[in-house]
């Protein structure tokens, strides 16, 4: 069987790559391999998502769908013998209804296409991360992404009001809902937002707009210690009346790396505080957000809270400040990085960390570099072992024991923002009971009782 060949006769020459030319693309963020697969399917419509896998499932043949391959769990993988399913040529942003703010999107579209098309019209779609640029929608969705201001606004899911999904069958169920109340029996979109292409193939969205912020007030914050960035984040959080829109962290040796040039930027305040916290707030007037928002950093000064800061003066200043929280990828340089994205309680970070600090020598050796950072005020912390790359094949397990075994003694997640894909499926029992899996198994075997979709990928098929 020519799979290549009968794809093609289904959606077009155009819309299928061979294995040869789907070889030619890379495997995803931070990955220096390939993608593998018999064929890569490009539709254009849910009707032609729907045909490639009624085909697929006919033909016994399994289904990896793909966004903008920025998840770091392995969670896109194919293997030669799959087809992938790419959304790319599905990037229509269908609709923007200024008056009811939503916007009705194909699974293709970036973040920062929506953003920027909403902008024209006052408004915002307020979830962001550093990937903007190339991470789709769809692939938010699937994989429940958070990002920068998840403490104001929500996770993905807190944005969607409606989808369109086709199932491995090829069903189309559509339900784009555009309304924010509607009681009405089974709420069966949040089956597939966060499934991560188990379930079905998300193929359209209809997405919660907000009006645009009017005013935007950053700090840059060196603190003496974990105790003072979580007071400053009450603190924060309480002095601005609802207009806090992100509180980023970073510990000293991230913020060492991405302020020392040339490669990092110049650093707003000196690099000799063990903590930097990232303040924003958005509002919708000028005078009043600027003197909230000073008089907020300085009764944190007198509280004690806060030992040095920059606020920014300009659009510019914002713009280095977010910069230098997203130059994540300098962690590359230098060696191999060992990438997590966890969630524990707030209250249990510091002793977390420092347990690790004093664990990572016996376990892999002197010879590494552990960088933090992430979104305090949801939970969410990206821990980051950088090794030699002749040490990272033996390094990768002992580091992942370590990191995720730690995390059953302070309640925590294996997984924040990014999904379980195949890195963290070994380590799901930390945070998911087995009633929990039991049950995610019975909702897969109910809608893709073949296991064509993703399989193998956030749990195995009963």
């Amino acid at each position: 069987m020519d799979i290549v060949k009968e794809l093609r006769a289904l959606i077009g020459a155009s819309g299928v790559l061979d294995a040869a030319e789907v070889a030619t693309r890379s495997a995803g963020a931070f990955r220096p391999d390939t993608l593998k697969a018999a064929a890569l399917a490009r539709p254009r419509t849910t009707e032609e998502v729907a045909a490639v896998l009624r085909w697929c499932r006919a033909q016994g043949i399994s289904v990896v769908t793909q966004g903008g391959l920025t998840g770091l769990v392995h969670g896109g993988d194919a293997q030669p013998d799959q087809v992938i399913l790419s959304l790319e040529n599905m990037r229509a942003i269908e609709g923007i209804d200024p008056v009811q703010r939503i916007a009705t999107v194909q699974a293709g579209v970036t973040l920062q296409s929506l953003q920027e098309a909403a902008d024209t019209h006052a408004l915002a779609f307020p979830l962001d991360l550093g990937a903007r640029g190339t991470a789709t929608l769809g692939g938010m969705a699937a994989t429940n992404a958070g990002g920068n201001r998840v403490i104001r606004y929500g996770m993905t899911r807190d944005m969607i009001l409606g989808l369109e999904v086709v199932l491995a069958d090829g069903t189309v169920v559509s339900s784009l809902n555009s309304l924010i109340k509607n009681n009405t029996g089974y709420d069966l979109k949040q089956l597939f937002i966060g499934s991560e292409g188990t379930l079905g193939v998300i193929t359209r969205l209809l997405l919660r707009l907000r009006e645009k912020p009017l005013t935007t007030n950053m700090a840059f914050i060196g603190l003496d210690s974990f105790d003072s960035m979580a007071r400053l984040l009450k603190h924060m959080d309480r002095s601005l009346g609802g207009t806090l829109s992100a509180f980023e962290v970073m510990w000293q040796d991230f913020y060492k790396l991405v302020s020392t040039p040339p490669r990092g930027k110049t650093p707003p305040i000196p690099q000799d505080y063990p903590f930097y916290v990232l303040v924003e707030s958005q509002g919708a007037d000028r005078e009043l957000d600027d003197q909230r928002f000073n008089n907020a950093i300085e009764s944190a000064y007198e509280a004690g809270i806060v030992a040095d800061a920059a606020i920014a003066q300009s659009e510019a200043d914002c713009q280095g400040f977010w910069t230098l929280r997203d130059s994540v990828e300098l962690v590359l340089e230098g060696g191999a990085p060992i990438i997590f994205d966890i969630s524990l309680p707030i209250g249990e970070m510091d002793n977390y960390i420092n347990r690790l600090k004093s664990a990572l020598p016996e376990a892999i050796g002197s010879d590494h570099r552990l960088f933090v950072l992430g979104h305090l005020g949801d939970g969410n912390l990206h821990v980051i072992v950088q090794v030699p790359p002749a040490d990272y094949p033996l390094a990768r397990p002992r580091v992942e024991a370590l990191v995720y075994g730690g995390l059953s003694g302070f309640r925590g997640s294996v997984s924040a923002e990014h999904g379980i894909g195949l890195e963290k499926k070994p380590w799901l029992s930390i945070s998911r009971s087995s009633e929990e899996i039991k049950l995610m198994k019975m909702v897969k075997k109910i809608l893709d009782c073949d296991n064509v979709l993703n399989p193998g990928k956030l749990i195995d098929s009963m």
